[in-house]
């Protein structure tokens, strides 16, 4: 019978702060931010190529030396008493060229009271999401060029409902480390279900990045700029919230432009002390910022920031995301070196 707990459960699945984007395809998690430094950074980064091994669950060709034997533990309570983590590891195999990388991420929905059509109570049920990635990345002889590639088995319950199904991440960077620089591109989540909730297979969330970073000279300062869901060009649109009307009573509907659309694409960073023991990081996302803000109120939605701290062989990272007025989150991480 249908329940209507279970209806909130895949709203709450599809959500993901895109009123554009959202809703079309499933397993909406394997987009949810990574890590406590990629959510202070706005949000997305595909460009931290570093120490950090849950920067290879977003982007495979970040995979690198420096981070063999990297453990690190990232959790976040999200919004609505929504729980996830991602955990990863990496390995190198063949003197700085090829490493390998090990990745999960998991979601917990919580409990929810289960109603019938009539409103008579059917019981709790739970929901819950999870996906394992293996990843390898090789850098070009004689080049500064990254490949890197990464499979992903992926499982989902919702109620009586499951599903298992597996992606593609590929990712290339070019890393000139003279200059700090750092230019990367991805595409994520080619795949399919293998075995859907029901009788029709859905859509998996395929998405396109690029960015760029670059350490400042003289500066402590390493700038990032993300552009997110490329695969989707045109994803601003006309919120009848914001629809104007003049002393006469003709109304001006809200009509985003085409720079108003290049913004809701882009991502912006900054990292502050990145090299050192301790770092702060401040970021912006464009689209959270139009779509999450409130008319004529100061939410400060799309605003993020955040700190590390390296003790040792341990480093704790801490971020805060702000959505709207009325919601926000915070993520946790710790980072350890086996070595």
């Amino acid at each position: 019978m249908q329940r209507i707990g279970l209806v909130l459960l895949l709203f709450i699945c599809s959500f993901h702060l895109s009123a554009q984007i959202g809703g079309q395809s499933t397993y909406q998690f394997l987009n949810l931010v990574a890590s406590p430094r990629q959510a202070a950074l706005g949000g997305k980064n595909i460009t931290t190529y570093d120490y950090d091994p849950t920067a290879a669950i977003y982007n495979p060709s970040l995979i690198n030396f420096r981070m063999d034997n990297q453990l690190s533990v990232n959790y976040v309570n999200y919004l609505g008493d929504v729980n996830y983590g991602t955990a990863s590891y990496a390995y190198l195999f063949d003197r700085r060229t090829q490493v390998f990388h090990t990745g999960i991420t998991y979601i917990n929905y919580g409990q929810f009271d289960g109603y019938n059509e009539f409103g008579e109570a059917t019981g709790d049920f739970s929901g819950g999401e999870a996906a394992l990635s293996f990843g390898y990345a090789y850098n070009i002889p004689w080049t500064d060029f990254h490949v890197g590639a990464s499979v992903k088995l992926i499982s989902s319950k919702l109620e009586q409902y499951s599903s298992f199904g597996g992606a593609v991440d590929l990712g290339i960077t070019y890393f000139y480390e003279d200059w700090g620089l750092v230019v990367a591109g991805v595409v994520r989540n080619i795949g399919t279900q293998f075995t859907p909730y029901a009788e029709s297979y859905e859509k998996i969330p395929l998405e396109i990045d690029l960015g760029i970073s670059q350490r400042a000279e003289n500066i402590p300062i390493r700038w990032h700029v993300t552009l997110e869901n490329l695969q989707e060009w045109n994803i601003a649109f006309s919120n009848s919230a914001r629809n104007e009307t003049d002393l006469e009573g003709n109304v001006e509907k809200d009509d985003p432009g085409f720079f108003n659309n290049v913004l809701r694409h882009t991502i912006i960073g900054a990292e502050i002390f990145p090299d050192g023991g301790f770092n702060l990081r401040l970021g912006y996302s464009f689209r959270r910022g139009e779509e999450l803000r409130i008319v004529d109120q100061r939410s400060f939605a799309g605003i993020s920031g955040g700190l590390s701290v390296k003790f040792n062989k341990l480093r704790l990272s801490y971020s805060y995301a702000r959505y709207s007025s009325a919601s926000s989150s915070s993520f946790f991480g710790l980072q350890i070196d086996l070595q």
